[in-house]
Protein backbone atom coordinates (compact mmCIF):
# COMPACT_ATOMS: atom_id res chain seq x y z
CA UNK A 1 0.00 0.00 0.00
CA UNK A 2 1.42 3.89 -0.67
CA UNK A 3 1.44 5.79 1.97
CA UNK A 4 1.06 9.43 1.06
CA UNK A 5 -0.71 12.52 2.08
CA UNK A 6 -4.46 10.87 1.32
CA UNK A 7 -3.23 8.25 4.00
CA UNK A 8 -2.37 10.76 6.52
CA UNK A 9 -5.54 12.70 6.26
CA UNK A 10 -7.43 8.82 6.64
CA UNK A 11 -5.41 7.97 9.71
CA UNK A 12 -6.35 11.85 11.29
CA UNK A 13 -10.17 11.65 10.00
CA UNK A 14 -10.51 7.98 11.49
CA UNK A 15 -8.96 9.04 14.61
CA UNK A 16 -11.35 12.34 15.00
CA UNK A 17 -13.52 9.30 14.41
CA UNK A 18 -12.68 7.27 17.18
CA UNK A 19 -12.09 10.32 20.03
CA UNK A 20 -15.26 11.86 19.17
CA UNK A 21 -17.37 8.13 20.03
CA UNK A 22 -15.55 8.21 23.11
CA UNK A 23 -16.32 11.53 23.76
CA UNK A 24 -20.03 10.61 23.51
CA UNK A 25 -20.19 7.53 24.90
CA UNK A 26 -18.30 9.28 28.04
CA UNK A 27 -21.04 12.61 28.39
CA UNK A 28 -23.55 10.24 27.67
CA UNK A 29 -23.22 8.01 30.71
CA UNK A 30 -22.14 10.80 32.47
CA UNK A 31 -25.88 12.62 31.95
CA UNK A 32 -27.83 9.21 32.20
CA UNK A 33 -26.10 8.50 36.12
CA UNK A 34 -24.33 12.05 36.84
CA UNK A 35 -26.39 12.08 40.25
CA UNK A 36 -24.75 8.41 40.93
CA UNK A 37 -21.65 9.27 39.68
CA UNK A 38 -21.51 12.36 42.81
CA UNK A 39 -23.19 9.82 45.21
CA UNK A 40 -19.96 7.58 44.74
CA UNK A 41 -16.96 10.40 44.44
CA UNK A 42 -18.85 11.32 47.88
CA UNK A 43 -19.79 8.25 49.71
CA UNK A 44 -17.25 5.62 49.07
CA UNK A 45 -13.84 7.71 49.39
CA UNK A 46 -13.57 7.09 53.11
CA UNK A 47 -9.99 5.75 52.75
CA UNK A 48 -7.51 5.76 50.28
CA UNK A 49 -8.28 1.97 49.39
CA UNK A 50 -11.67 2.78 48.81
CA UNK A 51 -10.87 5.80 47.04
CA UNK A 52 -8.70 3.28 44.54
CA UNK A 53 -11.83 0.87 44.05
CA UNK A 54 -13.73 4.05 43.19
CA UNK A 55 -11.41 5.86 40.98
CA UNK A 56 -11.55 2.52 38.73
CA UNK A 57 -15.22 1.63 38.87
CA UNK A 58 -15.88 5.20 37.67
CA UNK A 59 -13.20 5.50 34.97
CA UNK A 60 -14.47 1.88 33.64
CA UNK A 61 -17.97 3.26 33.60
CA UNK A 62 -17.02 6.59 31.43
CA UNK A 63 -14.12 5.05 29.81
CA UNK A 64 -11.95 8.30 30.44
CA UNK A 65 -9.43 8.84 32.75
CA UNK A 66 -9.16 12.31 31.83
CA UNK A 67 -13.29 12.92 32.86
CA UNK A 68 -12.35 10.83 36.42
CA UNK A 69 -9.20 13.26 37.09
CA UNK A 70 -11.46 16.76 35.72
CA UNK A 71 -14.21 15.62 38.29
CA UNK A 72 -11.98 15.04 40.87
CA UNK A 73 -10.12 18.27 40.68
CA UNK A 74 -13.57 19.89 40.65
CA UNK A 75 -14.92 18.24 43.85
CA UNK A 76 -11.51 18.78 45.92
CA UNK A 77 -11.86 22.64 44.30
CA UNK A 78 -15.47 22.78 45.78
CA UNK A 79 -14.12 20.84 49.13
CA UNK A 80 -16.28 17.89 48.77
CA UNK A 81 -12.24 15.58 48.69
CA UNK A 82 -9.70 15.90 50.82
CA UNK A 83 -6.12 15.59 48.89
CA UNK A 84 -5.77 12.12 50.65
CA UNK A 85 -8.82 10.71 49.10
CA UNK A 86 -8.38 12.23 46.21
CA UNK A 87 -4.92 10.51 45.51
CA UNK A 88 -6.89 7.04 46.04
CA UNK A 89 -9.26 8.06 43.31
CA UNK A 90 -6.33 9.13 40.66
CA UNK A 91 -4.80 6.25 41.27
CA UNK A 92 -7.71 3.52 40.90
CA UNK A 93 -8.51 6.10 37.40
CA UNK A 94 -4.91 5.06 36.25
CA UNK A 95 -6.07 0.92 36.76
CA UNK A 96 -9.35 1.92 35.07
CA UNK A 97 -8.26 3.56 32.44
CA UNK A 98 -6.46 0.20 31.37
CA UNK A 99 -9.96 -1.38 30.41
CA UNK A 100 -10.16 0.91 27.70
CA UNK A 101 -6.44 -1.21 26.19
CA UNK A 102 -8.36 -4.65 26.44
CA UNK A 103 -11.71 -3.55 25.05
CA UNK A 104 -9.58 -2.17 21.61
CA UNK A 105 -6.88 -5.28 21.90
CA UNK A 106 -9.97 -7.86 22.06
CA UNK A 107 -13.15 -6.18 20.51
CA UNK A 108 -11.11 -3.84 18.42
CA UNK A 109 -8.67 -6.37 16.59
CA UNK A 110 -10.10 -10.09 17.43
CA UNK A 111 -13.73 -9.66 16.93
CA UNK A 112 -15.26 -7.68 13.95
CA UNK A 113 -16.90 -5.71 16.09
CA UNK A 114 -17.30 -3.23 12.87
CA UNK A 115 -19.92 -5.07 11.63
CA UNK A 116 -21.68 -5.13 14.78
CA UNK A 117 -21.78 -1.04 15.53
CA UNK A 118 -23.88 -0.59 12.29
CA UNK A 119 -27.08 -2.40 14.06
CA UNK A 120 -25.86 -0.57 17.44
CA UNK A 121 -27.37 2.69 15.62
CA UNK A 122 -30.64 0.67 15.06
CA UNK A 123 -31.11 0.82 18.93
CA UNK A 124 -29.31 3.91 20.18
CA UNK A 125 -30.24 6.26 17.48
CA UNK A 126 -34.18 5.82 18.22
CA UNK A 127 -33.28 6.55 21.83
CA UNK A 128 -31.91 9.78 20.99
CA UNK A 129 -35.34 10.90 20.34
CA UNK A 130 -36.66 10.02 23.69
CA UNK A 131 -38.50 12.38 25.55
CA UNK A 132 -37.51 10.61 28.71
CA UNK A 133 -33.71 12.41 29.42
CA UNK A 134 -32.11 9.11 30.77
CA UNK A 135 -33.18 7.25 27.87
CA UNK A 136 -31.76 9.44 25.40
CA UNK A 137 -28.37 10.20 27.68
CA UNK A 138 -28.22 6.01 27.45
CA UNK A 139 -28.62 6.72 23.46
CA UNK A 140 -26.01 8.68 22.92
CA UNK A 141 -23.39 6.14 25.20
CA UNK A 142 -24.81 3.39 22.11
CA UNK A 143 -24.02 5.88 19.56
CA UNK A 144 -20.79 6.60 21.00
CA UNK A 145 -19.88 3.26 21.33
CA UNK A 146 -21.22 2.57 18.26
CA UNK A 147 -18.84 5.58 16.66
CA UNK A 148 -15.83 4.37 18.55
CA UNK A 149 -15.39 1.25 17.47
CA UNK A 150 -16.49 1.90 13.75
CA UNK A 151 -13.13 4.72 14.34
CA UNK A 152 -11.13 2.05 15.37
CA UNK A 153 -11.97 0.08 12.57
CA UNK A 154 -11.21 2.94 10.03
CA UNK A 155 -8.02 3.52 11.71
CA UNK A 156 -6.74 0.05 11.61
CA UNK A 157 -7.37 0.35 8.14
CA UNK A 158 -6.11 3.38 7.35
CA UNK A 159 -2.34 2.39 8.92
CA UNK A 160 -0.45 0.18 6.06
CA UNK A 161 0.71 -2.98 7.36
CA UNK A 162 5.01 -2.68 7.24
CA UNK A 163 6.75 -5.77 6.75
CA UNK A 164 9.61 -7.46 8.90
CA UNK A 165 12.24 -6.16 6.15
CA UNK A 166 10.60 -2.39 6.25
CA UNK A 167 13.42 0.22 6.73
CA UNK A 168 11.17 1.89 9.30
CA UNK A 169 11.25 -1.24 11.72
CA UNK A 170 14.72 -2.27 11.04
CA UNK A 171 15.99 1.19 12.23
CA UNK A 172 12.80 0.79 15.34
CA UNK A 173 14.73 -2.16 16.29
CA UNK A 174 18.00 -0.46 16.16
CA UNK A 175 17.50 2.33 17.94
CA UNK A 176 15.74 0.97 20.64
CA UNK A 177 19.25 -1.09 21.27
CA UNK A 178 20.64 1.88 22.74
CA UNK A 179 19.50 1.16 26.37
CA UNK A 180 17.85 3.48 29.01
CA UNK A 181 18.47 6.85 26.50
CA UNK A 182 16.13 4.87 23.45
CA UNK A 183 12.81 4.47 26.08
CA UNK A 184 12.92 7.74 27.27
CA UNK A 185 13.06 9.05 23.73
CA UNK A 186 9.82 6.81 23.35
CA UNK A 187 8.75 7.59 26.17
CA UNK A 188 9.00 11.52 25.00
CA UNK A 189 6.94 10.18 22.23
CA UNK A 190 4.12 8.73 24.09
CA UNK A 191 4.16 11.81 26.12
CA UNK A 192 3.61 14.02 23.43
CA UNK A 193 1.16 12.04 21.40
CA UNK A 194 -1.00 12.08 24.53
CA UNK A 195 -1.00 15.62 24.79
CA UNK A 196 -1.76 16.11 20.68
CA UNK A 197 -4.56 13.85 20.93
CA UNK A 198 -5.73 15.04 24.23
CA UNK A 199 -7.07 11.36 25.34
CA UNK A 200 -4.68 8.56 26.43
CA UNK A 201 -7.35 6.22 25.13
CA UNK A 202 -7.04 7.86 21.74
CA UNK A 203 -3.21 7.59 22.05
CA UNK A 204 -3.40 3.79 23.11
CA UNK A 205 -5.42 3.06 20.35
CA UNK A 206 -3.09 4.36 17.57
CA UNK A 207 0.02 2.76 19.47
CA UNK A 208 -1.83 -0.91 19.64
CA UNK A 209 -2.81 -0.26 15.70
CA UNK A 210 0.76 0.51 14.83
CA UNK A 211 1.70 -2.62 16.86
CA UNK A 212 -0.95 -4.57 15.12
CA UNK A 213 0.36 -3.75 11.48
CA UNK A 214 3.41 -4.26 12.29
CA UNK A 215 4.77 -0.87 12.79
CA UNK A 216 6.99 -1.30 16.33
CA UNK A 217 8.36 -3.78 18.20
CA UNK A 218 6.99 -4.56 21.71
CA UNK A 219 9.33 -2.92 23.68
CA UNK A 220 9.05 0.55 22.10
CA UNK A 221 4.97 0.56 22.33
CA UNK A 222 5.76 -0.41 26.03
CA UNK A 223 7.69 2.79 26.56
CA UNK A 224 5.13 5.02 24.51
CA UNK A 225 2.59 3.70 26.93
CA UNK A 226 4.88 4.56 29.60
CA UNK A 227 4.67 8.01 28.20
CA UNK A 228 1.00 8.10 27.10
CA UNK A 229 0.37 7.72 31.48
CA UNK A 230 2.85 11.14 31.75
CA UNK A 231 0.95 12.58 28.92
CA UNK A 232 -2.56 12.20 30.86
CA UNK A 233 -1.31 14.12 33.36
CA UNK A 234 -1.65 17.11 31.42
CA UNK A 235 -5.58 17.09 31.49
CA UNK A 236 -5.74 17.32 35.46
CA UNK A 237 -2.65 20.00 35.50
CA UNK A 238 -5.54 22.26 32.96
CA UNK A 239 -7.98 21.40 34.89
CA UNK A 240 -6.32 22.59 38.07
CA UNK A 241 -5.04 26.08 36.18
CA UNK A 242 -8.40 27.77 37.42
CA UNK A 243 -8.81 26.02 40.34
CA UNK A 244 -8.19 26.58 43.95
CA UNK A 245 -5.16 25.82 45.84
CA UNK A 246 -6.33 22.05 46.81
CA UNK A 247 -7.59 21.56 43.04
CA UNK A 248 -3.51 22.38 41.75
CA UNK A 249 -2.26 20.13 44.53
CA UNK A 250 -4.82 17.33 43.80
CA UNK A 251 -3.22 17.67 40.03
CA UNK A 252 0.20 17.80 41.21
CA UNK A 253 -0.38 15.11 43.27
CA UNK A 254 -1.75 12.93 40.31
CA UNK A 255 1.63 13.72 38.19
CA UNK A 256 3.73 12.76 40.78
CA UNK A 257 2.31 9.25 40.93
CA UNK A 258 2.33 8.77 37.34
CA UNK A 259 5.80 10.66 36.84
CA UNK A 260 7.48 8.49 39.39
CA UNK A 261 5.61 5.37 38.23
CA UNK A 262 7.26 5.76 34.78
CA UNK A 263 10.48 6.25 36.27
CA UNK A 264 11.00 2.95 37.95
CA UNK A 265 9.46 1.28 35.32
CA UNK A 266 11.58 2.25 32.38
CA UNK A 267 14.43 1.30 34.62
CA UNK A 268 13.26 -2.06 34.63
CA UNK A 269 11.55 -2.57 31.66
CA UNK A 270 14.30 -5.00 29.77
CA UNK A 271 13.59 -7.17 32.76
CA UNK A 272 10.27 -6.84 33.13
CA UNK A 273 8.77 -7.44 29.78
CA UNK A 274 10.18 -10.90 29.27
CA UNK A 275 8.72 -11.82 33.45
CA UNK A 276 5.30 -10.96 31.98
CA UNK A 277 5.64 -12.51 28.89
CA UNK A 278 6.41 -16.01 30.51
CA UNK A 279 3.32 -15.54 32.84
CA UNK A 280 1.48 -14.51 29.69
CA UNK A 281 2.21 -17.50 27.22
CA UNK A 282 2.94 -20.76 29.83
CA UNK A 283 0.24 -19.79 32.15
CA UNK A 284 -2.52 -17.74 30.88
CA UNK A 285 -2.07 -19.13 27.35
CA UNK A 286 -1.27 -16.07 25.52
CA UNK A 287 0.13 -15.68 21.94
CA UNK A 288 3.57 -14.36 22.48
CA UNK A 289 3.48 -11.03 22.61
CA UNK A 290 6.67 -10.37 20.98
CA UNK A 291 4.78 -11.56 17.94
CA UNK A 292 2.66 -9.29 15.46
CA UNK A 293 -0.42 -11.56 16.91
CA UNK A 294 -0.23 -11.32 20.40
CA UNK A 295 1.51 -8.33 21.17
CA UNK A 296 -1.91 -5.91 21.38
CA UNK A 297 -2.90 -8.06 24.25
CA UNK A 298 0.47 -8.80 25.68
CA UNK A 299 0.33 -4.33 25.46
CA UNK A 300 -3.27 -4.38 27.39
CA UNK A 301 -1.44 -7.27 29.99
CA UNK A 302 1.60 -4.58 30.41
CA UNK A 303 -0.77 -1.25 30.79
CA UNK A 304 -2.91 -3.40 33.66
CA UNK A 305 0.27 -4.86 35.56
CA UNK A 306 2.30 -1.73 35.72
CA UNK A 307 -0.36 0.43 37.30
CA UNK A 308 -1.36 -1.70 39.66
CA UNK A 309 2.15 -2.38 41.02
CA UNK A 310 2.49 1.48 40.78
CA UNK A 311 -0.46 2.06 42.84
CA UNK A 312 0.74 -1.21 45.28
CA UNK A 313 3.61 0.56 45.64
CA UNK A 314 2.59 3.99 46.16
CA UNK A 315 -0.49 3.55 48.15
CA UNK A 316 1.81 3.35 51.12
CA UNK A 317 3.39 6.63 50.38
CA UNK A 318 0.12 9.01 50.10
CA UNK A 319 1.07 10.82 53.15
CA UNK A 320 4.64 11.87 51.32
CA UNK A 321 2.88 12.62 47.62
CA UNK A 322 0.49 15.13 49.92
CA UNK A 323 3.31 16.71 51.75
CA UNK A 324 4.99 17.40 48.49
CA UNK A 325 2.15 18.85 46.69
CA UNK A 326 1.35 21.14 49.48
CA UNK A 327 5.68 22.40 49.48
CA UNK A 328 5.13 22.56 45.65
CA UNK A 329 2.60 24.36 45.24
CA UNK A 330 2.07 27.85 47.46
CA UNK A 331 -0.69 28.36 49.16
CA UNK A 332 -1.82 32.65 48.71
CA UNK A 333 -2.09 34.53 51.87
CA UNK A 334 -3.36 37.87 50.20
CA UNK A 335 -7.14 37.53 51.42
CA UNK A 336 -8.27 40.01 48.69
CA UNK A 337 -6.41 38.35 45.95
CA UNK A 338 -8.48 35.34 46.92
CA UNK A 339 -11.90 36.50 47.20
CA UNK A 340 -11.04 38.71 43.83
CA UNK A 341 -11.18 35.14 42.02
CA UNK A 342 -13.30 32.31 41.33
CA UNK A 343 -12.57 29.85 43.40
CA UNK A 344 -14.63 26.49 42.42
CA UNK A 345 -15.88 26.73 39.11
CA UNK A 346 -12.96 25.54 36.30
CA UNK A 347 -12.91 25.94 32.97
CA UNK A 348 -12.50 22.17 31.55
CA UNK A 349 -15.59 21.06 30.00
CA UNK A 350 -17.87 18.74 32.46
CA UNK A 351 -21.64 17.81 31.93
CA UNK A 352 -24.28 20.44 33.73
CA UNK A 353 -24.92 17.64 36.18
CA UNK A 354 -21.65 17.27 37.75
CA UNK A 355 -21.20 21.19 37.15
CA UNK A 356 -23.82 22.26 39.26
CA UNK A 357 -21.57 20.72 42.56
CA UNK A 358 -19.19 23.77 41.47
CA UNK A 359 -21.93 26.18 40.68
CA UNK A 360 -23.13 25.89 44.33
CA UNK A 361 -20.10 26.32 45.78
CA UNK A 362 -18.87 29.42 43.61
CA UNK A 363 -22.07 30.65 44.83
CA UNK A 364 -21.61 29.96 48.53
CA UNK A 365 -18.46 31.73 47.64
CA UNK A 366 -20.45 34.75 46.04
CA UNK A 367 -22.41 35.26 49.05
CA UNK A 368 -19.06 35.40 51.62
CA UNK A 369 -17.71 37.49 49.39
CA UNK A 370 -20.56 40.34 49.03
CA UNK A 371 -20.96 40.19 53.01
CA UNK A 372 -17.74 41.48 53.68
CA UNK A 373 -18.86 44.67 51.88
CA UNK A 374 -21.02 45.25 55.21
CA UNK A 375 -18.03 45.03 57.21
CA UNK A 376 -16.48 47.57 55.30
CA UNK A 377 -19.33 50.37 55.29
CA UNK A 378 -19.50 50.02 59.22
CA UNK A 379 -15.78 50.39 59.24
CA UNK A 380 -16.54 53.54 56.97
CA UNK A 381 -18.90 54.98 58.80
CA UNK A 382 -17.20 54.87 62.03
CA UNK A 383 -14.17 55.97 60.91
CA UNK A 384 -12.81 59.26 62.43
CA UNK A 385 -9.31 59.41 60.13
CA UNK A 386 -9.70 60.85 56.57
CA UNK A 387 -6.83 58.23 55.51
CA UNK A 388 -9.32 55.48 56.63
CA UNK A 389 -11.91 56.69 55.68
CA UNK A 390 -10.00 56.67 51.87
CA UNK A 391 -8.90 52.76 52.65
CA UNK A 392 -12.54 52.07 52.96
CA UNK A 393 -14.14 53.75 50.15
CA UNK A 394 -11.22 52.30 48.04
CA UNK A 395 -11.87 48.54 49.43
CA UNK A 396 -15.64 48.94 48.68
CA UNK A 397 -14.72 49.94 45.38
CA UNK A 398 -12.45 47.26 44.83
CA UNK A 399 -14.88 44.64 46.05
CA UNK A 400 -17.76 45.71 44.06
CA UNK A 401 -15.97 45.27 40.99
CA UNK A 402 -15.25 41.83 42.29
CA UNK A 403 -19.31 41.10 42.65
CA UNK A 404 -19.48 42.34 38.77
CA UNK A 405 -16.55 39.86 37.56
CA UNK A 406 -17.88 37.06 39.24
CA UNK A 407 -21.59 38.02 38.19
CA UNK A 408 -20.79 37.95 34.60
CA UNK A 409 -17.98 34.98 34.67
CA UNK A 410 -21.06 32.73 36.73
CA UNK A 411 -23.71 33.71 34.30
CA UNK A 412 -20.92 33.18 31.16
CA UNK A 413 -20.56 30.23 32.97
CA UNK A 414 -24.01 28.68 33.23
CA UNK A 415 -25.11 30.33 29.47
CA UNK A 416 -22.33 27.65 28.28
CA UNK A 417 -24.00 24.78 30.15
CA UNK A 418 -27.40 26.02 29.18
CA UNK A 419 -26.20 25.47 25.55
CA UNK A 420 -25.64 21.51 26.45
CA UNK A 421 -28.44 18.96 26.64
CA UNK A 422 -29.61 19.44 30.38
CA UNK A 423 -32.45 17.50 32.72
CA UNK A 424 -35.24 19.38 33.58
CA UNK A 425 -34.33 19.39 37.39
CA UNK A 426 -30.87 20.89 36.39
CA UNK A 427 -32.19 23.51 34.26
CA UNK A 428 -34.34 24.98 37.09
CA UNK A 429 -31.11 24.83 39.64
CA UNK A 430 -28.82 26.79 36.52
CA UNK A 431 -31.64 29.51 36.52
CA UNK A 432 -31.74 29.52 40.19
CA UNK A 433 -27.92 30.04 40.56
CA UNK A 434 -28.20 32.57 37.88
CA UNK A 435 -30.99 34.29 40.29
CA UNK A 436 -28.73 34.68 42.90
CA UNK A 437 -25.73 35.74 41.38
CA UNK A 438 -27.96 38.57 39.80
CA UNK A 439 -29.31 39.66 43.03
CA UNK A 440 -25.55 39.82 45.03
CA UNK A 441 -24.06 41.77 42.11
CA UNK A 442 -26.91 44.15 42.70
CA UNK A 443 -26.21 44.26 46.26
CA UNK A 444 -22.57 45.09 45.12
CA UNK A 445 -24.13 47.74 43.31
CA UNK A 446 -25.85 49.11 46.45
CA UNK A 447 -23.05 49.31 48.80
CA UNK A 448 -20.59 50.97 46.10
CA UNK A 449 -23.35 54.00 46.09
CA UNK A 450 -24.12 53.74 50.12
CA UNK A 451 -19.99 54.62 50.15
CA UNK A 452 -20.14 57.15 47.41
CA UNK A 453 -22.61 58.66 49.90
CA UNK A 454 -20.59 58.72 53.05
CA UNK A 455 -17.31 60.03 50.52
CA UNK A 456 -19.77 62.82 49.51
CA UNK A 457 -20.86 64.22 52.89
CA UNK A 458 -17.59 63.75 54.14
CA UNK A 459 -15.53 66.10 51.74
CA UNK A 460 -19.10 68.30 51.98
CA UNK A 461 -18.44 68.95 55.68
CA UNK A 462 -22.02 67.36 56.29
CA UNK A 463 -21.57 65.47 59.82
CA UNK A 464 -24.15 62.82 61.89
CA UNK A 465 -25.37 63.47 65.20
CA UNK A 466 -24.82 60.37 67.56
CA UNK A 467 -27.85 59.36 67.47
CA UNK A 468 -27.68 59.25 63.74
CA UNK A 469 -24.36 56.70 63.40
CA UNK A 470 -25.21 54.64 66.44
CA UNK A 471 -29.00 53.58 64.48
CA UNK A 472 -27.06 53.30 61.40
CA UNK A 473 -24.36 51.14 63.27
CA UNK A 474 -27.48 49.23 64.47
CA UNK A 475 -28.73 48.71 61.30
CA UNK A 476 -25.46 47.29 59.74
CA UNK A 477 -25.28 44.78 62.44
CA UNK A 478 -29.00 43.70 61.65
CA UNK A 479 -28.03 43.15 58.19
CA UNK A 480 -24.85 41.42 59.06
CA UNK A 481 -27.15 38.74 60.68
CA UNK A 482 -29.21 38.41 57.61
CA UNK A 483 -25.95 37.95 55.75
CA UNK A 484 -25.33 35.02 58.01
CA UNK A 485 -28.31 33.39 57.66
CA UNK A 486 -28.31 34.24 53.81
CA UNK A 487 -24.47 32.38 53.26
CA UNK A 488 -25.25 29.13 55.83
CA UNK A 489 -28.47 28.61 53.45
CA UNK A 490 -26.54 29.33 50.34
CA UNK A 491 -23.33 26.17 51.91
CA UNK A 492 -25.99 23.75 52.23
CA UNK A 493 -25.80 20.41 49.95
CA UNK A 494 -29.24 20.41 49.49
CA UNK A 495 -31.03 23.11 49.11
CA UNK A 496 -34.38 21.44 49.16
CA UNK A 497 -33.84 21.17 53.29
CA UNK A 498 -33.99 25.36 53.39
CA UNK A 499 -35.89 26.75 55.72
CA UNK A 500 -37.17 30.51 54.92
CA UNK A 501 -38.49 30.80 58.38
CA UNK A 502 -35.23 32.85 59.81
CA UNK A 503 -34.37 34.35 56.92
CA UNK A 504 -37.44 36.12 56.36
CA UNK A 505 -38.15 36.68 60.45
CA UNK A 506 -34.79 39.08 59.87
CA UNK A 507 -36.28 40.62 57.08
CA UNK A 508 -39.39 41.73 58.84
CA UNK A 509 -37.28 43.27 61.47
CA UNK A 510 -34.71 45.31 58.83
CA UNK A 511 -38.21 46.77 57.29
CA UNK A 512 -39.29 47.35 60.77
CA UNK A 513 -36.16 49.40 61.43
CA UNK A 514 -36.31 51.08 58.45
CA UNK A 515 -40.06 52.36 58.77
CA UNK A 516 -38.87 53.55 62.30
CA UNK A 517 -35.83 55.14 61.96
CA UNK A 518 -37.91 57.47 58.84
CA UNK A 519 -40.61 58.60 61.47
CA UNK A 520 -37.48 58.93 63.59
CA UNK A 521 -35.88 61.12 61.16
CA UNK A 522 -38.92 63.26 60.12
CA UNK A 523 -39.94 63.99 63.56
CA UNK A 524 -36.38 65.45 64.65
CA UNK A 525 -36.25 67.64 61.75
CA UNK A 526 -36.34 71.02 62.76
CA UNK A 527 -35.08 70.36 66.37
CA UNK A 528 -31.71 71.75 67.09
CA UNK A 529 -28.25 70.61 65.95
CA UNK A 530 -30.52 68.43 64.09
CA UNK A 531 -29.66 69.36 60.25
CA UNK A 532 -31.54 68.50 56.91
CA UNK A 533 -28.37 68.20 54.74
CA UNK A 534 -27.56 65.03 57.16
CA UNK A 535 -30.99 64.31 57.51
CA UNK A 536 -31.20 63.50 53.87
CA UNK A 537 -28.08 61.15 53.99
CA UNK A 538 -29.21 59.59 56.79
CA UNK A 539 -32.39 58.67 55.53
CA UNK A 540 -30.58 57.90 52.09
CA UNK A 541 -28.11 55.32 53.69
CA UNK A 542 -30.82 53.58 55.91
CA UNK A 543 -33.03 53.12 53.19
CA UNK A 544 -30.33 51.80 50.95
CA UNK A 545 -29.81 48.94 53.68
CA UNK A 546 -33.21 47.73 53.65
CA UNK A 547 -33.06 47.64 49.65
CA UNK A 548 -29.82 44.97 50.46
CA UNK A 549 -31.88 43.21 52.94
CA UNK A 550 -35.06 42.82 50.17
CA UNK A 551 -31.71 41.13 47.90
CA UNK A 552 -30.56 39.48 50.86
CA UNK A 553 -34.25 37.90 51.41
CA UNK A 554 -34.38 36.94 47.65
CA UNK A 555 -31.39 34.95 47.86
CA UNK A 556 -32.91 33.03 50.04
CA UNK A 557 -36.35 32.65 48.47
CA UNK A 558 -34.13 31.36 45.11
CA UNK A 559 -33.30 28.64 46.87
CA UNK A 560 -36.24 27.85 48.24
CA UNK A 561 -37.76 27.85 44.89
CA UNK A 562 -39.57 31.15 45.62
CA UNK A 563 -38.47 32.95 42.65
Amino acid sequence: MEFGIGSVFQILGALAFFIYGMKMMSEGIQRAAGTQLRSILRNMTKNRYLGVFTGFLITALVQSSSATTVMTVSFVNAGLLSLVESAGIMMGANVGTTITGWLVSILGFEVKLSAYSIPLFAFGVPMLFSSRGKVKYWGEFIVGFAILFLGLSALKNAVPEINESSSLLLWLKDFSQNGILSRLAFVLVGTILTIVVQSSSAAMAITLTMCTQGWLPLDVAAAMILGENIGTTITAELASLVGNTAAKRSARIHSLFNVIGVSWMVIILPYFLPFLSTILVEYLGFADPYSTKGMAKGLAAFHTSFNMVNVLIMLAFVPWLVRVATRTVKESNDEDEINSKLQFISSTAVTPELATIELQKETAHFGSVTQRLNGFLKNLVRAIDEKDRRKWVKKVKKYEEITDNMEIEITEYITNLADKEITPKTSIRLRTYMNIANDLERIGDIYYQMSKTVENKNERKIYFVPEQREQLLRMIDLIEKAFTVMVNNLSVQDYDTVEKTEARQLEDDINAMRNALRNENQDNLGKENYHMEAAMVYNTLFSSLERVGDHIINVTESIVGEI
